[in-house]
Order: structure tokens, then sequence, then C-alpha cells
């Protein structure tokens, strides 16, 4: 499976963002739902890298190919860095969005808007055949709102307030988020190191 890359997602939608970034490499880009067997992932490392870093490494060893683990999450300074890698879970492992965000609110509850400084943060790992597994990160800073606005998105993109924009990113359009999201982020810093990494594994 060396001519092909497999995203550690089972959303089609984050594999569609990697397409263009290997075309070049006349690779294929498939994620966990195009695979015939199950492959089973426990995110229990410490950091976001930690957490990516598995996932790529355990289906370039299983299926000896290309692939990419991404993790991400909000990180909320008044929070201490809450709820970081646990976003997803972080009001129960059902992962309930709504969930979550009424538990940022409510742990925000009367902290003024000058300390309610937040960011979305995404470390995608590439590993490979022959090389080293490595990482990138990317980041989008904002702020978390009192209340949710704007429907586009998902999790806690309702209260997270972008200043250049004026907007939260529920707000806006899809081509507006993912020229500015930590994941599109993560992806363009990708892109400028992907050649030169894929030249030191054994893809000739």
């Amino acid at each position: 499976m060396t001519n092909k890359v497999v995203i550690a997602t089972q959303n089609k939608g984050k594999a569609k963002e990697f397409i263009d970034l290997f075309a070049p490499f006349q690779m294929e880009v498939i994620t966990l739902l195009d695979l015939d067997e199950e492959i089973d992932i426990i995110e229990d490392g410490l950091t976001f890298e930690e957490n990516a870093i598995k996932k790529a490494e355990t289906i370039s060893n299983k299926l000896n190919c290309y692939a990419i683990g991404d993790d991400s999450g909000l990180i909320v300074d008044f929070l201490n860095g809450r709820p970081g890698i646990y976003s997803a879970r972080y009001a129960g492992e059902e992962k309930n969005d709504e969930a979550n965000i009424l538990k940022v609110l409510q742990e925000l509850e009367g902290v003024p808007d000058k300390d309610r400084t937040a960011r979305f943060y995404c470390a995608l790992a590439f590993s490979g055949p022959g090389i080293q597994t490595k990482t990138v990160s990317g980041t989008c800073e904002g702020k978390i709102l009192t209340e949710k606005r704007g429907s586009n998105g998902f999790g806690y993109d309702p209260i997270f307030y972008v200043e250049e924009y004026g907007k939260t990113l529920a707000e806006l359009s899809k081509e507006e988020k993912n020229r500015i999201s930590h994941r599109g982020n993560a992806i363009k810093k990708l892109s400028q190191v992907l050649d030169e990494w894929l030249a030191g594994s054994d893809k000739k």
C-alpha cells in the first residue's frame, strides 16, 4: 500500500483536505472507512502530538503504508489549557458537542472578555516505511463568547470568536474557515516539508 496514504479518521471530509496535497506525488488518499479491517487506536497520549503519532504509526506499521494521524482540540487560557486533548469528550465519553460547550461556558461564567482568550490546536503526524515519524502543528486564535452564534461547523465552533472576521467559526463559510483553521494551517506547514520527508523515505 505504499502508493496510498491513510488518514487516521473516519471523516471523509478530512480526507478531502489532503487529496490536493498528495496529488503531485500520485498517491491515493483514503480513510479508515475505506479499509476492510477495523483498526482500533486508543488515544492515551498526554499531548496532541503523542496522540497524532500513535495514530499514524499504528496504521503505517500495520498496513505498511504512509499514514497521517491528526489530533486537535480547544485550549482555553483561563482554564489552564482545558479542555485540551479531552476536547471531544470533555463532558463525558459520549462526545456530545452541546454538553461540551455548556461545560466550557459554565466554567467561564463571569470571566471578563479580556480573559477568555483561546485557540484551536492541531497536530499532524506523518509516518511511513523507511522514515522517522515527524509532526507539524497549526493554531487558530480567538476568544470564547458567552453564548452560541452560528450554525455552521461543529464542536466548539459556535462559541469560538475570531477577531479577524468579527464572527464565530460557526458563522463563517466553509472556505473562510479553511483559510484560517488550525487544521488548515497545519496542512499548509505539511505541504512545505512533504517533498523533503518523502524524499527521505523508501519511495524512489
